[in-house]
């Protein structure tokens, strides 16, 4: 159902099975993927390719130009996969050409009110962002992660998997997999075992997530010398290569 007071583009593709509510503007370039659900008073702007079955609340502006002065009217895009919701008032921004052009959102994300997603984020699937959660442009969030509300995120920062940010978070540094940071700035609190138990890890991984954490944070080691001994642990299932592999692809270095 399409209301007969929404604006829709001409060269706007809209998929089967699509709600188009009271006063939704879709401008440009978009891609609406079958059985979304736009509320009123929706905008979307394009280059922009939705995925099927997201549900988008009352007032998100999605897929606007990014908030960066060296913008210049590229062509770039949003990427939205399948199986999100928006609720209301989220703002998400196109790439820019100083990055991939691309900002890109995978599936099944729970996005709450009030959040913001800069140009050229990269977020994975599985992760919920609680209300008014920011990132700054550049940003990557992987599988999992958990973001508390009134979170910050700092530029270039990455957030890793089955990670947990608690509410009022300032993140300015690396957040590695499977721990748990809180506080302006932001520290590791411990690693997020309720959210492992829940997506199925043993009590097998568990202890090993536990020895990588006391080899990165309670031995004093440098990142250097941890990497060397987290490279030694016996893993045969491979539960800390995703985070020997974001440790060692850090930049900006991680949380202490």
């Amino acid at each position: 159902m399409i209301h007969s007071t929404a604006i829709i583009d001409p060269r706007a593709n809209i998929g089967a099975n699509v709600t188009i509510g009271a006063y939704c503007v879709i401008d440009g370039a978009v891609t609406l993927g079958s059985g979304c659900v736009l509320e009123p008073h929706v905008v979307v702007q394009g280059p922009t390719v939705i995925g099927k079955n997201n549900h988008f609340f009352q007032f998100s502006s999605i897929g606007a130009a990014p908030q960066d002065k060296k913008y210049a009217g590229e062509p770039t895009t949003l990427l939205i996969g399948d199986n999100n919701t928006f609720r209301e008032n989220v703002t998400i921004n196109r790439g820019t050409t100083q990055d991939r052009g691309e900002t890109i959102i995978g599936d099944d994300n729970w996005v709450m009110a009030g959040v913001h997603i800069a140009h050229d984020c990269v977020i994975g699937n599985h992760c919920i962002f609680a209300n008014a959660a920011a990132l700054a442009g550049h940003v990557v969030v992987q599988d999992w992660a958990i973001l508390g509300g009134y979170t910050l995120v700092h530029q270039f920062c990455n957030i890793g998997a089955h990670s947990f940010c608690g509410m009022g978070s300032v993140i300015n540094q690396d957040v590695p997999n499977f721990i748990v940071v809180s506080g302006n700035l932001a520290v590791p609190r411990g690693i997020n075992f309720e959210g492992l138990k829940r997506r199925g890890f043993d009590k097998e991984q568990l202890n090993l997530i536990k020895k990588a954490y006391r080899v990165i944070y309670r031995t004093g080691y440098r990142l250097e010398q941890a990497l060397h001994e987290l490279d030694a642990i016996n893993d045969a299932k491979g539960t800390l290569d995703g985070l020997n592999t974001f440790l060692k692809n850090s930049h900006r270095g991680i949380v202490r």
